[in-house]
């Protein structure tokens, strides 16, 4: 047992208030989840249990001793070195060494834990069988997938095994499966004496753990069991189920009426989340709708109504960005026609082909390491494919000029800005990059900063911002030229539900106004917004079509959904190399 009393943290000579006299208790032999919008104090809370960070004010308990958190060298207290020695922590960044094998790392992390002889053999033999990656061990850590980084630095946390396990963000950019086996691992490890600590930006993944604790602000506002808090949402949630009308619209719509606090696009279905204001007071005004159904509430949703849902109503972009106009409505805005990439002797890309109409948004969806990364740049001209090609408005990428690929907008996987520069300084240099001058540069600059809510921070240098600003900042200037297509490789990666749903009502908006644009994402939630998906493995198409479409493969199952789909998919393409589905419009 752990138990947190009145903890506060503040940063900045104290005018940064990181944790704010926070309280909570924390179980043994059970996995505690910390969730929370971005700067909520979950990292700082995570790295003063592990003995990084030292607070300003309040106690820590461990099994019933005081911990000498402030270093005081009272005997009686369990000393920051003891609660180390304990402690095991696995950092929100990778924190492993890129140009180490995976071996390598290993015996680093065992001589720091002065593990010797068979003792340490056994361990890389547990780990290495727990984490799959006995066949990958003289494999550079930097060359791994980031579902395989992961799990290596969860196989070097668990090489001698702790008492305290803390986790931050441990699955963040991973997808659904190998977000699967990091939770089995650390489930097949847990006994009486384990205290596990997970963060996550996955509300799903959080849903399954035994508690959580909501951070907002530095304050809790929740703490309990999942189920405690869905089910305080039961009997507010509706769907209206094969929307017919322009969805996007509809959905936004749906969002901006008395008593919605959510509308969440689910492929042909729209979710809502209401305040109990009645379903037949929020549908009133609106005609030709089939009657909305009761759905059961998830664990999101809570959050959502906990969290008082997104301040803005209707995103801003709608005003900024124009309508964009394809001369030929039907035809392809992006192309990828049989396109393959080697690497030596890999084949990391093998003949994919699809394509996207104007004004639609295109998933890419798949494991970590499966092609859809290389594919993506490959579409963006940023690589050359070994055969195949790639077009944008019917023009080979590689015979575009440099005015041409201004109609590109692209936010890459990693933040990809100038870190050593301020968020102005960042908007000002791409703004000229995509040739912007003049007024139009100036009200472009102005525009992004209004939107994305620059204006406290616009003089901060982008390396220090939270990871959500960061990925605010990178999608505006991705498309404060007002590119009509724009390229988005994991935009909400590891950012929080808020923020994500923010991005999203963002995306929608511009695809209302014709812009294309083709994704890649880990949340299965997320790709619901989709038009079409292809779903690439082992660097092959092996599914595309509707999310609703896809989901029909698992219709065998109860309750079918993406990710379950996802898994299916994969797993049937194991069986046979030689699997493909696709759904004709």
């Amino acid at each position: 047992m752990i138990e947190i009393k009145n903890l506060t943290k503040r940063f900045n000579n104290g005018i940064i208030t990181a944790l704010d006299n926070i309280s909570c208790q924390i179980e043994s032999n059970k996995i505690t989840g910390f969730i929370g919008p971005d700067g909520a104090g979950k990292t700082t809370l995570l790295r003063i249990l592990a003995g990084i960070l030292t607070p300003n004010t309040g106690e820590i308990e461990i099994s019933g001793q005081t911990l000498d958190i402030y270093e005081k060298g009272n005997s009686d207290f369990l000393s920051i070195h003891e609660l180390q020695k304990m402690t095991s922590y696995m950092p929100q960044k990778f924190g492993l060494y890129e140009d180490l094998t995976v071996m390598e790392n290993l015996e680093l992390y065992a001589q720091l834990q002065r593990l010797e002889g068979n003792g340490k053999q056994q361990a890389f033999e547990n780990v290495l069988q727990m984490t799959k990656l006995a066949n990958f061990t003289n494999r550079l850590a930097g060359n791994l997938s980031g579902g395989m980084k992961q799990k290596l630095g969860l196989a070097c946390a668990l090489l001698k095994k702790p008492k305290i396990l803390i986790l931050d963000e441990p699955s963040v950019g991973v997808d659904p499966i190998s977000r699967r086996d990091l939770i089995g691992m650390v489930n097949s490890m847990l006994d009486e004496d384990t205290t596990v600590l997970w963060s996550t930006a996955y509300l799903d993944e959080a849903e399954n753990l035994d508690y959580v604790i909501l951070l907002n602000e530095g304050k809790v506002i929740f703490q309990g069991n999942p189920k405690e808090a869905i089910d305080k949402v039961k009997g507010r949630v509706y769907v209206f189920s094969d929307v017919t009308r322009d969805k996007r619209k509809f959905a936004s719509h749906l969002l901006k009426v008395d008593g919605v606090i959510d509308s969440v696009i689910a492929g042909k279905n729209i979710k809502i989340l209401t305040n109990g204001r009645s379903i037949q007071e929020i549908t009133s005004d609106l005609q030709d709708i089939k009657e909305p159904r009761s759905a059961l509430p998830i664990f999101e949703d809570a959050c959502i109504d906990i969290l008082g849902g997104m301040a803005e109503k209707e995103s801003p972009v709608l005003q900024y960005i124009d309508d964009v106009k394809f001369s030929a409505i039907d035809a392809n805005v992006v192309e990828a026609i049989h396109l393959t990439k080697r690497f030596g002797d890999f084949i990391a890309v093998n003949d994919i082909s699809f394509g996207v109409k104007p004004g639609r948004i295109f998933g890419l969806l798949g494991p970590n390491g499966s092609g859809k990364s290389t594919t993506f740049r490959m579409l963006c001209g940023l690589l050359r494919q070994n055969s195949g090609t790639a077009k944008i408005a019917g023009i080979d990428i590689a015979d575009m000029g440099s005015d041409a690929k201004m109609n590109i907008g692209y936010m890459a996987q990693k933040f990809s800005l100038y870190s050593m520069l301020s968020v102005r300084q960042n908007l000002d240099f791409f703004s000229g990059a995509y040739r912007l001058s003049g007024k139009e540069r100036q009200n472009a600059v102005k525009s992004m900063i209004e939107i994305f809510h620059f204006g406290d921070i616009q003089n901060i240098n982008a390396g220090v911002l939270s990871l959500g600003f960061k990925q605010r900042l990178a999608l505006a200037c991705a498309i404060m030229h007002k590119p009509p297509v724009l390229f988005l490789d994991e935009p909400t990666s590891g950012v929080d539900p808020i923020t994500r749903k923010e991005f999203w009502m963002h995306i929608n908006a511009m695809v209302s106004r014709g812009m294309s644009v083709v994704v890649t994402t880990h949340f299965m939630d997320e790709a619901e917004n989709c038009d079409e998906i292809a779903l690439v493995y082992r660097g092959k198409m092996r599914a595309m079509g509707s999310p609703d479409e896809l989901k029909e493969i698992c219709n065998n199952e109860e309750n079918p959904t993406l990710e379950k789909a996802f898994i299916k998919i994969v797993e049937v393409a194991d069986q046979n190399e030689q699997f493909t589905k696709t759904f004709k419009e």
